[in-house]
């Protein structure tokens, strides 16, 4: 993310449609309304194209003002004890004569922040050119270091909002993509780095699944069609939460055999994984038969569905609640292709998510242990 000087030197302007000719009887007056309008939808595109260009270069000068305030600050502060003694007045004090010759911008509150910018990311080419000062701002709220380079490049490739990346920071996404992988997948990933991995199912499953967005009450009995139209008419948020590679195929899709229909209730498919993922969505406890019942699913739309391109369907059962004896002594327990994960209709605490992520993290090491997880034994 070099800054590179750019020439003063104006270019030609691209060559125009020849100039006609007004006494000719093919003049403008008579030109054919859909040529207009397609000139029209050209100038339009032009526009919003620079206007989308300016604004990117906004972005990017501001971080660079900020970082570059923050390195200058803290060398300051490195430079010795005279330069040291300023202590907590240096900020305040740079911030009155600031802010009195450039605005708010530069008050305190925003000095510390571009000081922390430079603290934490004292490399400028390792940055984002894709994020703005807003997207940085929030990733200073991140103690972890991975975690934090982890959010910036996820944020930048998946091209999430401000709002989004809030949203993902506060339901602790990244702490949940690692409680979902095995250990010997993370120490072979951070030994070969930038070698692709094979990627599974089972990296692909949160557990739990933040709905907090559907905006559903937490309490009474909540019938499954009325989740099923919350997530449809929140399908951004939903794919948002699911992760990498989701696209929407159908809802209540139906699958027959030679006597009988059947339906689904949410079908999606991954292009990373290469393979349907089918949703069966229950408001209540997890029981035996949402199991068989999602088992049958995905052996039929294996057979009737899937293509011989695909990778085998993928069933997750979306449920409010989940009996851990239930999943080890069924087929759930060991199983590519079937799990079972919770919803929240209510974000918890972070106290209360850290809490929830160490119980699972607990239980993927006792598998481990059992040798139930694919991978070396600790």
């Amino acid at each position: 993310m070099k800054m590179k000087k750019k020439s003063t030197a104006i270019s030609s302007p691209p060559v125009g449609p020849a100039k006609r000719n007004l006494h000719q009887p093919n003049n403008l007056a008579r030109t054919d309304t859909y040529e207009i309008s397609g000139l029209l939808s050209s100038l339009r595109e032009v526009i919003k194209t620079a206007r989308q260009q300016v604004m990117h270069a906004v972005d990017v000068v501001q971080v660079q003002t900020c970082w570059t305030v923050g390195q200058h600050i803290v060398e300051f502060e490195q430079g010795g004890a005279a330069r040291a003694a300023y202590g907590s007045r240096l900020l305040s004090d740079l911030a009155e004569s600031l802010t009195a010759e450039f605005g708010k911008g530069f008050d305190d509150r925003n000095l510390r922040h571009m000081r922390a910018f430079y603290t934490l990311f004292p490399n400028w080419n390792a940055l984002r050119s894709e994020l703005s000062w807003t997207h940085y701002r929030s990733l200073l709220r991140i103690d972890e270091p991975d975690a934090r380079i982890w959010y910036m490049n996820e944020a930048a490739d998946q091209n999430w909002g401000t709002r989004a990346l809030d949203r993902q920071i506060g339901t602790l996404y990244y702490e949940r993509l690692l409680v979902s992988q095995d250990r010997k997948s993370l120490r072979e990933e951070a030994a070969v780095k930038l070698t692709a991995l094979k990627v599974t199912p089972r990296e692909f499953v949160r557990d739990p699944v933040m709905l907090e967005f559907l905006g559903l009450p937490n309490t009474g009995k909540l019938l499954e069609s009325r989740l099923e139209d919350a997530l449809i008419e929140n399908l951004q948020s939903f794919l948002l939460e699911l992760g990498k590679g989701f696209a929407f195929v159908a809802r209540q899709q139906r699958i027959s055999t030679e006597s009988k229909d059947f339906y689904i209730d949410l079908v999606f498919y991954n292009y990373l994984l290469k393979c349907f993922v089918l949703f069966d969505l229950k408001t209540t406890e997890l029981a035996h038969q949402d199991i068989g019942q999602m088992d049958m699913y995905v052996r039929m739309y294996d057979d009737v569905r899937r293509s011989p391109e695909d990778n085998p369907t993928v069933g997750i059962i979306l449920c409010a609640q989940k009996d851990k004896s239930i999943v080890r002594y069924s087929v759930l327990h060991g199983n590519e292709q079937l799990f079972a994960t919770k919803y929240k209709l209510i974000l918890p605490s972070e106290e209360e998510l850290r809490a929830e992520l160490v119980r699972e993290q607990r239980l993927l090491e006792e598998k481990m242990i059992d040798g139930d997880v694919e991978g070396e034994q600790l």
